[in-house]
């Protein structure tokens, strides 16, 4: 019958190449694309598959965080370790934040994208917008902080806030390694409790390869290709400069910290592909913790780094910022002064962390910064709209792979890194360890 997948465990024997997930994924994105440019019809009435399959991820990813969270504080000893892993995350996430928005606004200025396309704002049907100025008035920043709060104990697990979930997990944490022994048992419960939950994200990806194929057939048959044609610029110089920053950037700090990205990306390319396929970078996010404990990081350090980085660290989203914004200002002919771009370089800053957790981030963020901003109209927003979902995957892969990479390079800062695990890790050898994601599927 069944045996042991090993696409997330990493263990047991090796498995037919279409048996593999990634290899699934890939099928399903190009059956997406097929059906929605040969059906756009039917490929648009396929997003509940998307839908339902993210619905899935989302109801697990509260148990997975709140389990390794706590089991890796409580493991740890607490308190000091827990707040200094903590501000070098923030640290590092604030410099690399910042930079991706430099890196966005100076590729805006060398390409030009939008120059040239002398639109006059007042002809743009600004209509389909107003939704996301609404949420991007409800998603400021004094806003966002006290959201963070939870009202009970309880509702951050029903509420779907990472954050919330984030510190009731640490709170509890913390608690549990204060109390020690008579703790003990509770950890351990909790440990085992985790094993379960595990086994459970496994069955739920199973069904990746069918959210991907939904969430890209809606895409192509939404949208459609011919988007791409009016707008060619744009996107192409948010892809390249998404690229130049993983791969330049991002490779450069990986190699500093003694591994290659390029072996990273081999390592994590299920996950990507799921990414790419779903536009959602939260669909990756259990196995993305699973992960980076395989390759030798202290689940202390995951548990702390990779929620925190999903709100905080979305490299991808503020290159999409400034670039997007630019865009918008060349082609409606506003001429931005230099402070009116480190105004909104500030902004920018601010609002991408107030959008954090809220779904359609990018384009909700790039709302509340132009409303902040007036310099550029808000309603040239209706410019990008029609792409912006060819955009939200690159966003998304972009932010994936920033964390990915931060959570090793922090680690690695905290001395918290096995080196011989990440080195088999990333170099594909067996998983010699018990598998923490298995799932069964039939092999004959």
């Amino acid at each position: 019958m069944g045996a042991i997948s090993t696409e997330f465990a990493g263990a047991g024997p090796p498995k037919r190449w279409i048996g593999q997930l990634y290899v699934q994924v890939l099928i399903a994105i190009a059956a997406g694309i097929a059906v929605g440019a040969l059906w756009p019809a039917t490929g648009a009435a396929l997003k509940p598959l998307s839908d339902a399959f993210i619905a899935l991820v989302k109801m697990i990813i509260a148990p997975v965080i709140f389990l390794t969270v706590v089991t890796g504080i409580a493991g740890s000893g607490g308190l000091g370790s827990t707040g200094r892993v903590a501000a070098k995350a923030f640290a590092y996430f604030l410099f690399f934040s910042t930079l991706a928005l430099i890196l966005g606004l100076i590729v805006a200025h060398v390409v030009q994208p939008g120059a040239g396309m002398h639109i006059d704002p007042a002809t743009l049907d600004a209509s389909k917008i107003h939704g996301y100025e609404e949420k991007a008035h409800d998603a400021g920043i004094v806003q966002f902080l006290l959201s963070i709060i939870p009202t009970t104990l309880f509702s951050a697990f029903t509420e779907g806030s990472i954050l919330q979930v984030l510190l009731v997990s640490v709170l509890f944490g913390v608690s549990l390694a204060l109390a020690g022994e008579p703790a003990r048992p509770v950890t351990d419960l909790l440990e085992r409790v985790g094993t379960v939950v595990f086994r459970l994200v496994a069955i739920v990806m199973r069904a990746a390869p069918i959210g991907a194929f939904g969430a890209m057939a809606f895409t192509i048959g939404a949208y459609g290709v011919e988007a791409l044609r009016s707008l060619g610029a744009l996107v192409a110089s948010f892809y390249l400069t998404s690229l130049l920053f993983v791969f330049v950037i991002l490779g450069g700090v990986a190699w500093a910290a003694g591994f290659s990205i390029f072996k990273l990306v081999r390592y994590l390319k299920a996950e990507l592909l799921l990414v790419l396929g779903t536009s959602s970078s939260e669909a990756a996010l259990p196995a993305l913790i699973d992960k980076m404990e395989r390759a030798g990081c202290d689940k202390q350090v995951v548990g702390l780094v990779v929620p925190t980085g999903y709100s905080f660290n979305l490299d991808g989203t503020n290159i999409y910022m400034t670039l997007a914004a630019l865009f918008i200002a060349q082609a409606t002919g506003v001429e931005l002064s230099i402070g009116d771009q480190i105004a909104l370089l500030g902004v920018a800053m601010l609002s991408s962390k107030g959008a954090a957790g809220v779904t359609g981030a990018g384009f909700i963020t790039l709302a509340a910064t132009l409303a902040i901003v007036p310099s550029v109209p808000v309603a040239g927003m209706a410019l990008i709209l029609g792409v912006d979902r060819f955009m939200s995957e690159c966003r998304s892969l972009t932010n994936f792979l920033g964390n990915a990479v931060a959570t090793v390079v922090i680690a690695r800062w905290e001395g918290a890194v096995d080196r011989d695990m990440l080195k088999r890790a990333l170099d594909g050898a067996p998983d010699e360890r018990p598998a923490r994601i298995a799932a069964e599927a039939d092999t004959d």
